[in-house]
């Protein structure tokens, strides 16, 4: 059965069909209940579930995320909700050094079922403190599971796919995905962890990207179609695991690459990418790879100026047509 719905409901959708269908899944968070989530996810929940199941909690991401790994560790299946990326740093201390840890440290007796949503991103102007893509710093951390969804589809999906793992998975959900629309299949095939995904199919120049600028990267492709450029466009889907298969098949077939990565260049997912590519795929380029990063600022407040330092479909397309005139 396939519907047209926002990015937004489909999360919705995917938690609410989670905790009608498990007894132990709840969602924990700041604002989850009666204010029914910062971007509107939960709305309703706390009337529908009850608040023992949807905790509004305090203002500390580093209490609230060790409730989450304790609850997991005593066979609960609880959604942790950090309302920023940038808020999450409060709780690096669980998530690194508790939830990804604890089943290295206990010999493999233990595992962390614990989901953690978040919003990452810029666009909104909400500043600095509020709007960075930090997914590649978490990408870092061995124990943990990273996955960005894009679609409608797998911002629906990935929800139980994350909840059906034995380990502690991030959920990275840009702040200007909420709003767009798009088919939604419940019946669709079930996702796999660290799986990318081929969203365009070209032959002259690979686009790897994630989250929001998948669109913008979708966009680009057609302007560069129209300037006889034929590049195909990857949607990463996990950045913990990365798809090395998917991404060096690509490589392999239209001998050029570029990156898109939200975060900033340096020591970014899109380093790790390039250093992966250049590992096992390097004899296959006919041209230095290429990356379209945010620029290494603070994100501003200013309108004009925020845009300025995210990356655009005008930054992919420039990219694009250096990239094709290097031999």
């Amino acid at each position: 059965m396939s519907e047209k719905i926002t990015y937004r409901e489909a999360v919705r959708k995917g938690i609410r069909e989670a905790m009608e269908n498990d007894k132990r899944v709840f969602l924990m968070g700041e604002d989850v209940g009666h204010y029914g989530g910062s971007y509107a996810v939960s709305m309703g929940f706390l009337e529908l579930f009850g608040s023992e199941r949807i905790i509004d909690t305090p203002l500390s991401e580093s209490a609230f995320t060790g409730a989450g790994i304790g609850a997991a560790l005593g066979g609960m299946r609880p959604i942790v909700e950090i309302m920023t990326v940038n808020f999450s740093l409060l709780a690096l201390d669980q998530i690194m050094n508790n939830a990804a840890t604890l089943l290295h440290m206990s010999g493999g007796q233990f595992n962390v079922p614990l989901v953690i949503r978040m919003a990452t991103g810029g666009g909104k102007q909400l500043a600095a403190q509020h709007s960075h893509s930090l997914e590649g710093l978490y990408a870092h951390i061995p124990g943990l599971k990273v996955l960005i969804p894009a679609t409608v589809q797998d911002a629906y999906d990935m929800v139980a796919l994350a909840l059906a793992d034995p380990d502690p998975v991030l959920i990275f959900e840009n702040v200007m995905l909420y709003n767009i629309k798009g088919e939604l299949d419940t019946e669709a095939l079930p996702l796999v962890i660290g799986k990318a995904k081929t969203e365009r199919t070209g032959k002259d120049l690979t686009i790897l990207t994630y989250g929001i600028s998948l669109f913008k990267a979708l966009e680009a492709a057609e302007i560069l179609s129209s300037e006889g450029i034929d590049a195909e466009v990857i949607d990463l889907r996990s950045l913990r695991p990365l798809d090395d298969e998917t991404i060096m098949n690509s490589v392999a077939k239209t001998h050029r690459v570029m990156i898109v990565d939200e975060g900033w260049k340096s020591g970014s997912i899109s380093a790790e990418i390039m250093a992966r590519i250049n590992e096992q795929a390097f004899f296959e380029l006919d041209a230095p790879m290429g990356r379209v990063c945010t620029v290494e600022v603070p994100i501003p407040y200013a309108s004009h100026l925020e845009q300025a330092a995210l990356p655009s479909t005008e930054k992919i397309v420039t990219m694009g047509r250096k990239l094709m005139e290097k031999s």
